[in-house]
Parts: C-alpha cells; structure tokens; sequence
C-alpha cells in the first residue's frame, strides 16, 4: 500500500507538536501505562488503522507488554488475560470509538463499571487517549499511512 499523500499533520507543521502534547497530557492521569496502550491498540484495531496498530504494539512491547495479551486484544471479552480495570477501559474504548452504533453512545453500564475502577483524572486520561488514538486513526486511514512506515 503506498499513501495518498504525507500525514496531514506533518503538512501542517503546527499540528504534529500540538497532537503530541494532547497524546504527553493524556499519559500523566495516573493510568498504566500498559492500560494507556491496550486502550491504543483497540482503537486502532476498530478503526481499521495498521499504522496505529503495528506502532501499538511496538510501543507497548517496548513497555514489557506480552504478545500472550497483545494477541488477545481484539477478543478482550473472552480472553483470560486482563484484569478488571482493564477490561472496563477496553469497554469504554470500544463504546467512545464507535459513537454511532447505538443510540446511547456510551451506555451508563460502560460508564459506570470503568468510573469504578478509576477517578475522574484517570478517566480524563483514558478518555483523551480514546480521542487523539482516534484522531490519529482518522489521519493515518484516510491518508492510507502503511503500517511500518515513518513520517
């Protein structure tokens, strides 16, 4: 696959550096880092976004992450591998990437479970991890950025 053209937030030279920092603020909300970066992966994985996904799981295995759960990611629900907090972040990606497949975005049982298991500066960081992933997507899908490729 070649691109249609360079990632439009390298063409825009004031763009990168400001997603950057929103993607530098969401990690500093108190979420595992490893939590920060499965919630990456399935969004990307929805988004149909091989950029994101391929450079997902580098970045998380350079994190220590295991190929046993990176596998896992995309069957989340029936896989052994993840805890409690996690699997409510995974809910909430989930319902947040695919805001038009049900009439109540995020419904109150997704909110509910993963606003058990983090305070609302963690939740803000999840949430803004959900959001520039999905920007990201958005920009490298379009643009039909190859997986592996660099900017």
């Amino acid at each position: 696959m070649q691109a249609r053209m360079n990632n439009p937030a390298t063409i825009i030279p004031e763009a990168l550096p400001a997603i950057l920092d929103l993607l530098k603020a969401a990690r500093k909300g108190g979420v595992p880092e490893s939590t920060l970066e499965l919630v990456h992966l399935r969004a990307s994985q929805i988004n149909g976004c091989s950029y994101c996904a391929v450079g997902g799981v580098a970045s998380a295995k350079k994190g220590g992450e295991t190929d046993e759960r990176l596998h896992a990611v995309a069957a989340w629900r029936e896989a052994p591998f993840f805890n409690d907090a996690e699997r409510a972040a995974l809910a909430l990606t989930e319902a947040a990437t695919r805001l038009a497949d049900r009439p109540d975005a995020v419904p109150d049982q997704v909110w509910d479970d993963v606003a058990d298991h983090y305070d609302e500066k963690q939740l803000a960081s999840i949430i803004l991890m959900i959001g520039v992933t999905n920007l990201f997507n958005r920009l490298n899908a379009t643009t039909r950025q190859p997986a592996g490729a660099t900017w």
